[in-house]
């Protein structure tokens, strides 16, 4: 018995006749016949009824039909899920706030495209709000967020600590800022600020560590990346979280640098999350524990 057969059975009793259902299915009428009874001597069972009108169902081929539906939806159902894990082992949706991604993502997407060489890795920046409904509703498989320490994690969500680092000031090294081994708030409203838009953390930060008070002036971005290509250009200084920074190629070739912020404590973590409802494919588990090993590594 040949799946084939089957559907040719639902394609006659369908479409009432066999002469239309060799027409859809683009065989001729002998062949589609010849495979018909070639199942029913298989079954000893007549299953269409065959007239000089045309063929139809026979009674005993009506009693078979539901299980022969019933097998048709079976393999459908298994062909859709052998797509879908085809095309997730195929293709990995990652969301990054823009603070996760340099120094820690790339490393670990190039030891990844090494042990997955046919599986695309598609890196989208985004806010922390987005990355999180996006996991939810299956539009990424993983997503790098940050949190500030004390900050709550969804319930619906599976998150993984990566890195914990502090807040430091991100300049320039001819900066005067440099010149200092930590900045005050007071140093950091001399300079020009490049604040993160509203959405991201660093950006909660920022209004948090000034408390109303207004740097001398002030840029808004979207995000880290360029928050410190601005800073490399001399446009100013900005806040972000050390691990950020420490290693990016900006720091490595001497375009920027960083200094902590004098008497401040908070913590920022950043972490990797997926949803709990929805298992993760083997090549997204991969990326999940190489970038755990590149934290680590980053850590020490």
């Amino acid at each position: 018995m040949r799946i084939e057969q089957l559907e040719y059975i639902e394609a006659v009793t369908r479409l009432g006749s066999l002469r239309r259902a060799a027409a859809e299915l683009h065989l001729s009428q002998p062949a589609l016949s010849e495979t018909v009874r070639n199942l029913e001597r298989e079954l000893g069972v007549a299953i269409l009824d065959r007239r000089r009108s045309g063929a139809r169902i026979s009674d005993e081929g009506r009693e078979l039909l539901p299980h022969i539906v019933g097998v048709l939806d079976a393999v459908d159902r298994l062909r859709r899920a052998a797509d879908e894990q085809h095309r997730t082992s195929r293709m990995v949706r990652l969301g990054t706030v823009n603070a996760a991604t340099v120094p820690l993502l790339v490393p670990a997407v190039r030891d990844f495209r090494a042990a997955h060489p046919t599986t695309q890795v598609e890196v989208v920046a985004a806010q922390q709000a987005d990355i999180q409904q996006a996991l939810l509703e299956g539009g990424f498989d993983l997503g790098l967020v940050n949190h500030l320490g004390g900050d709550d994690t969804s319930p619906e969500l599976q998150s993984t600590e990566l890195l914990r680092g502090r807040p430091v000031v991100c300049l320039r090294p001819d900066s005067p800022l440099a010149a200092l081994p930590t900045v005050t708030v007071a140093d950091l409203l001399t300079e020009p600020l490049i604040v993160m838009r509203s959405g991201y953390v660093m950006h909660r930060y920022a209004h948090r560590l000034l408390a109303g008070r207004a740097p001398s002036f002030s840029y808004s971005t979207d995000g880290a990346e360029m928050g410190k290509l601005m800073v490399a250009e001399g446009l100013g200084v900005t806040l972000l979280p050390d691990f950020s920074v420490i290693g990016d190629p900006l720091e490595r070739c001497g375009a920027i640098t960083f200094r902590p912020v004098e008497d401040e404590h908070t913590e920022v973590v950043l972490m990797v999350q997926s949803s709990k409802a929805k298992a993760v494919s083997g090549a997204a588990g991969d990326l999940r524990r190489i970038l755990v090993e590149h934290a680590e590594r980053h850590a020490r």
